[in-house]
């Protein structure tokens, strides 16, 4: 049997890394055709030496130029305007994982090049959705959605069509100050907000989680994977991040769908699909099963979570400016220039600024759209608060 040939975009980060992990255990069915980083050449290079990669970009350019004549046999290069020197035919399986609007034009690019895409980039499908999708099918690529929630979601509408959909419930465990006092949040320090309760994630996304953002996040690209209308879709809390997702059928039955909290199993199911997990496996937890305790959020607490209200059904530019300005105003926070309660507070006074609500009638056509306006939104709030 040949070795399946496969790419990972941000293989240095959270989701790379497990991806790493799960082909290691494999290696001998694997050829690795590119690894991808930004700046993390250490964890890369020894990626590189341990999978025999035969291509890998550093985007950063100093990086880039320190490794650049250090390693051999490989080739390196510092964009991803050479995927098409890369990839002479399409490999079986890409993985694109690299974090932001950053990786809005790896993700597109790549598209092209293989037979199955995995996408981990959020950003990606909130944004450019009606863009990708379009790239997908003319390429015949097969897409499937890494997310925990979204994996657990498009697992279970194999061979249902999504109008018999009735309703379909994200859970989230409500981040670190679910129980903190509204009284107390303008306390909250950095350190405090980037210490998720049941996953291991980066700054950005930890902040997301304390905010309840990501959840906003994950409704909008549930919303767009499985063509769904906002109204289908409800976010509900779980603390111990057991339950992934519950989706409601018409024709009576409902499906929730529980597994441990390790990002390899949706992982693992994107690289293989049909082959028994390698990793180690819990048993069913009764207990959690047996005490869900789910909750509505508190809308006080977390108030991004309105702005669901105020996004169109359809594709626009709005959610990049939304995505946009939340990026900008983490950033701000992780950099100790604006408090935790300010950011919903800048967020909300940001996106009703006059000359932003104009996006919500304007569907993007092409990538650079995207990236321009974000990189207006973020010089417009950065000249304001540093």
């Amino acid at each position: 049997m040949s070795k399946k040939k496969i790419a990972i975009l941000g293989s240095t980060g959270s989701i790379g890394k497990d991806l790493v992990d799960i082909i290691s255990k494999d290696k001998k069915n694997f050829e690795v055709v590119l690894l991808t980083t930004n700046q993390n050449t250490k964890t890369l290079l020894k990626q590189v030496k341990y999978l025999k990669a035969k291509n890998i970009i550093v985007t950063n350019k100093k990086e880039y130029l320190l490794i650049k004549n250090k390693i051999k046999k490989v080739n390196i290069f510092n964009n991803f305007n050479q995927l098409d020197k890369i990839f002479k035919s399409k490999v079986d399986y890409i993985m694109s994982a690299i974090s932001g609007i950053d990786g809005l034009e790896p993700t597109f690019r790549s598209i092209k090049h293989t037979k199955k895409i995995a996408i981990a980039n959020k950003e990606s499908i909130i944004c450019a959705w009606n863009i990708l999708s379009k790239e997908l099918k003319k390429n015949k690529t097969k897409f499937i959605p890494v997310d925990s929630e979204h994996f657990s979601i498009w697992s279970v509408l194999k061979n249902i069509h999504n109008k018999n959909i009735e309703q379909i419930f994200i859970t989230a465990s409500g981040g670190p100050f679910y129980k903190l006092p509204l009284s107390k949040f303008s306390q909250i320090k950095v350190k405090d907000a980037i210490k998720h309760p049941n996953w291991s994630m980066g700054k950005k996304i930890s902040v997301d989680s304390a905010t309840m953002m990501n959840k906003v996040f994950e409704v909008i690209e549930a919303k767009n994977i499985f063509n769904l209308s906002f109204n289908k879709l409800k976010i509900l809390i779980h603390r111990d991040s057991y339950l992934h997702a519950i989706v409601k059928f018409d024709f009576g039955l409902s499906h929730l769908v529980v597994h441990d909290t390790s990002m390899k199993i949706p992982i693992f199911n994107t690289l293989y699909e049909d082959k028994k997990f390698n990793g180690k496996l819990k048993n069913i937890n009764l207990k959690k099963l047996s005490y869900l305790n789910l909750e509505q959020p508190n809308l006080k607490k977390f108030p991004l979570i309105n702005i669901l209200k105020k996004i169109p059904n359809k594709f626009s530019l709005y959610e990049t400016l939304i995505v946009s300005v939340n990026d900008t105003l983490v950033d701000l926070f992780l950099d100790k220039k604006i408090q935790f309660k300010s950011i919903s507070k800048i967020f909300f006074s940001t996106i009703n600024d006059k000359d932003f609500l104009k996006y919500k009638s304007i569907i993007p056509n092409n990538i650079n759209e995207i990236i321009k306006l974000k990189n207006i939104v973020q010089k417009k709030i950065k000249s304001r608060y540093i």
